[in-house]
Parts: structure tokens; C-alpha cells; sequence
């Protein structure tokens, strides 16, 4: 029987205190990201190495690999082994990577912060994305999603210098993931989403994932025993409901390829869009949201997938600025 991959739980801290001198000259402590380097070595060749935070590192290789697309699914992988001491993730598959040293030979430096790369060209497979055709989001819904980002406690309150991207159904919120590059806190999702989305692969000890506050979670996700699969209120291991991708970041080609191949139809940004990441997203269906803040937000690209039920009041100013109509004469 196919079982997961065997995982380390290699959390590393993310924030570490230092001293700092402020515009007075008065000494102090502050807080910053603890940026780390993590080598993979995928069957003992070395890969990458990722710069990352550390809060799911066997996640965030899990989905590197795949949104890469060097491996197919979850149960490519034997196990994900990180150790902080050395820096490295040793990953090692079950039947190996077919053409590996052409397949990484081309590599696309990204636009994501700290550098991200990726593997073969961006538009390799793009046509081959099928995302749901009739999935859509309430603007309701939009505005409860970016208030729950606006009151997560996070490492960029605390500290700074990261970006946040999350994962929801509908407007709940699935995971948050946090690092020092947009890129890695998405392939983080994309690692954790694939985990949850294969329930019916046996889980042998040490292949548990974590729940969403950082805990091994004993149950299969979504798991309905007497079915031997995914629960009648869950989808692919996942409440069902849309998925909704969240990032704090700017949406790249890079990204939008990313969510489209995670099979999420609609992403949501605080930041803009790029001309390449627009044109991807109207390409393969995707309803691209940016500049979204309070309830305020521009659609790039399919409207089609929102539903207006909370359109805002114009602003005071907009309606004293529109002409009058003239009154009949006398």
C-alpha cells in the first residue's frame, strides 16, 4: 500500500533578538527574521539551497518539488529529512527523478524576493491547468478574508522583512505561512495542501503532518472511515468550498503559475499585478484581486468569478462631487 512521506518536525525559531542603536543614540533590542540557508539534496544530489525562515522546512521542499514540477505527487517522495545543525534536507524518492540533470539544467531567476528560481520554462504545461470553471467568491467574503489577515498575529508585526501568503476555503482561514520570500511561503502551502489532498495513502509512523497551529495531527485529513476516503463535507482532504489563495506579495507570472497549479481559481494580493502574471491568470481562468486593503481592491483579470454583494458607499467627496440633476422648469 503507498504510504506518505516519512517527515522530520525541524521547526526552527523565527526571530532572534538583537542589539540596535536608535537616531538618539540610545542602545536597545528589536527583533528580525532568522534567515536561514537550507541545501536539499534530493537521492544524496544536491539541488538548491532555499533561503527560508525555517517554520515548515519539510513542507516547503515538498511543495518546491512539486510546484517545480520535478515530482508528481506526495507518493513520489520516501522521506524529507531536515537537520538545522548541518542546513540540509536530504530527500529521498521511491523510484528516483527521471531526467533530473535536464530538467534542472535550465534554471529562471524570478522575481520573488531573495531570489527565487525555477526550473525549465515558466510556460511549459501552462495549457494543460484546468481550474473549476464555475468557482467564484462573494465580496463578502473578500473583505472577511482580508480582515482576518489584517488581525493575524505575525512575525512581520513583530519583526518585519517577511511576506505572508495563506490559504483559505471560502473566507476560513486553512494555513498562514510566513517567510523571508513570498515564493517559499507559497510552496509551503503547496506542500502542506498536497499532504492534506492525499487521505487515502497509508501514514506510517513519522509521516504525520502538522495541523495548522504547528501540532502533529494524529487523524487522516478528511478521512471518513467507514468510506475509506474524504469525508462528505470535505474536498480533496479540505473543507469544501473555494479555495482562495492570499499573498502579501506582488502577483508575478511565478505565482500565479504556482496557485494555478495548486488547482486555487482565485488569488488575492495586498500588492499589484505584473503584466506577465495578468496576462498567465486570464490565460488559465483565474481570478487575479490585488491592491486589496480594508474593502477596497482592483480585479485584474475574470470578474466574472465575483459576486458583488457588499459594494461599498461611495466615498462622501465622490458624491458631493457629482453634478446635479437640473430641476424642471417652472
Amino acid at each position: 500500500m503507498p504510504t506518505l512521506p516519512r517527515l522530520t518536525q525541524a521547526i526552527a525559531p523565527l526571530t532572534r533578538e538583537v542589539a540596535v542603536v536608535d537616531e538618539f543614540g540610545q542602545p536597545g533590542t528589536v527583533s528580525i527574521p532568522a534567515e536561514r540557508d537550507l541545501t536539499v539534496y534530493v537521492d544524496k544530489r544536491e539541488l538548491v539551497t532555499l533561503m527560508t525562515l525555517g517554520a515548515h522546512p519539510e513542507w516547503l521542499v515538498l511543495g518546491f518539488l512539486l510546484n517545480q514540477r520535478l515530482v508528481g505527487s506526495v507518493s513520489d517522495i520516501e522521506s524529507i529529512t531536515v537537520d538545522w545543525e548541518v542546513g540540509a534536507a536530504a530527500v529521498v524518492t521511491r523510484h528516483g527523478i527521471d531526467r533530473i540533470e535536464e530538467r534542472t539544467s535550465k534554471r529562471v531567476v524570478t522575481t520573488g524576493c531573495g531570489q527565487g528560481s525555477v526550473f525549465g520554462g515558466l510556460m511549459d504545461e501552462i495549457d494543460r491547468i484546468v481550474l473549476p470553471p464555475d468557482a467564484v467568491l462573494r465580496q463578502s467574503q473578500l473583505n472577511r478574508i482580508v480582515n482576518t489577515i489584517r488581525l493575524k498575529e505575525s512575525t512581520y508585526k513583530s519583526a518585519g522583512s517577511v511576506h505572508a501568503c495563506a490559504l483559505f476555503v471560502d473566507d476560513q482561514l486553512q494555513l498562514f505561512v510566513e517567510d523571508v520570500g513570498r515564493h517559499n511561503a507559497v510552496d509551503t502551502i503547496a506542500g502542506w495542501m498536497a499532504l492534506q489532498q492525499a487521505p487515502t495513502l497509508h501514514r506510517s509512523r513519522g509521516s504525520l503532518p502538522q495541523d495548522r497551529e504547528g501540532y502533529r495531527s494524529a487523524p487522516v485529513p478528511g478521512a471518513d472511515p467507514a468510506r475509506g476516503g474524504p469525508a462528505p463535507d470535505r474536498q480533496d482532504g479540505l473543507p469544501v468550498g473555494q479555495k482562495v489563495f492570499y499573498t502579501t506579495g506582488r502577483l508575478t507570472s511565478e505565482m500565479v503559475i504556482k496557485s494555478a497549479q495548486m488547482g486555487v481559481p482565485l488569488v488575492v494580493s495586498r500588492s499589484g499585478i505584473t503584466q506577465m502574471g495578468q496576462q498567465i491568470a486570464e490565460r488559465v481562468g483565474l481570478c487575479a484581486i490585488g491592491r486589496a486593503t480594508n474593502t477596497r481592491f482592483l480585479c485584474y483579470t475574470h470578474p466574472q468569478r465575483l459576486v458583488f454583494d457588499a459594494i461599498p458607499a461611495a466615498p462622501v467627496a465622490q458624491r458631493r462631487a457629482a453634478p446635479e440633476v437640473p430641476s424642471e422648469a417652472a
